[in-house]
């Protein structure tokens, strides 16, 4: 049987329920806490208690940590090294190292010709204003963030400049400031599995937020997307190289956008939307990959 690990947080519904698909399947199971990892370069070995990583015939990253934060790029980096050992991971470290900065993330979408919502990202506060101003209601984004956390909604006013200072001194010294989408009460989470379509769902929101997301109120249900949708997330996805991901669109009045590529989204709105067991398929997918 193959020993493949999962790297994920102890107690997270995804990362428990991903390692409990693999132990199906494998009779083996390992958790693997990044925040726990040791790695020796003089022995050239990486350790997770009394387990040598390098000996794995995989691993599946499903989260790097609890929080998107730059330090998940030294952890990523760790992985990166047992890639070179190697250890086949689902996705490749480096892969998924694009996707963690929402700024470079957007911007290989925006070079990919991946139409998104009007984005201005400033270090300065005149020029942040200014592209408040000329947008409208907007919405300033972290840019280490997801479910929307940190995220907060400006407008033009007299208390927009000291927002947006206030914004900035709270620790964003780079300000990503995006036009707020007018969404049908939802918005769309397209999955891929090794780079082909497997469903959609929606998140749709809760009356009076201003966000779908499930921490504000937000539910998930099945979606059918247009060919046209499907086409413009199989393009976003294809440009990161990921085993699983989720492309997040909105349908907005000019048509179609992409907010961002995910690389850990999906299992739980599948789940719960669709009736879609995505760990178990992402399982299926790695050991078959595996040989």
């Amino acid at each position: 049987m193959k020993k493949v690990a999962v790297v994920g947080v102890p107690g997270g519904w995804s990362s428990e329920r991903l390692a409990d698909k693999i132990e199906e399947r494998t009779q083996f199971r390992l958790l693997v806490d990044m925040a726990c990892v040791r790695l020796d370069l003089d022995s050239g070995r990486v350790w997770f208690e009394d387990h040598d990583l390098s000996e794995l015939d995989g691993m599946i990253v499903k989260k790097v940590g609890p929080a998107y934060s730059p330090g998940l790029l030294d952890r990523l980096e760790i992985l990166d090294f047992l890639c070179q050992k190697g250890v086949r991971i689902f996705s490749r470290p480096l892969h998924i190292a694009r996707m963690l900065d929402r700024l470079s993330c957007t911007l290989a979408l925006a070079q990919g010709e991946i139409p998104l919502p009007p984005t201005v990202v400033t270090e300065d506060l005149d020029e942040a204003e200014a592209a408040v101003n000329r947008f409208g209601r907007s919405v300033l984004k972290p840019l280490y963030t997801s479910k929307a956390r940190g995220m907060a909604v400006v407008e033009p006013g007299p208390t927009l400049s000291e927002e947006l200072a206030n914004y900035k001194a709270s620790g964003n010294e780079v300000i990503y400031i995006q036009q707020m989408i007018n969404l049908p009460g939802r918005d769309l989470g397209v999955v891929f599995l090794g780079g082909k379509y497997l469903a959609t769902y929606a998140r749709v929101g809760q009356k009076g937020a201003w966000n779908t997301t499930t921490a504000s109120g937000g539910r998930y249900q099945a979606h059918q997307p247009s060919p046209k949708i499907i086409e413009l997330a199989e393009r976003a996805q294809s440009l990161f190289g990921l085993d699983f991901t989720c492309v997040d669109i909105a349908e907005s009045d000019q048509g179609p956008v992409v907010f961002e590529v995910s690389a850990f989204g999906g299992f739980r709105g599948l789940q719960e939307g669709c009736g879609i067991d995505a760990a178990g398929m992402f399982a299926q997918y790695v050991l078959k990959e595996l040989g």
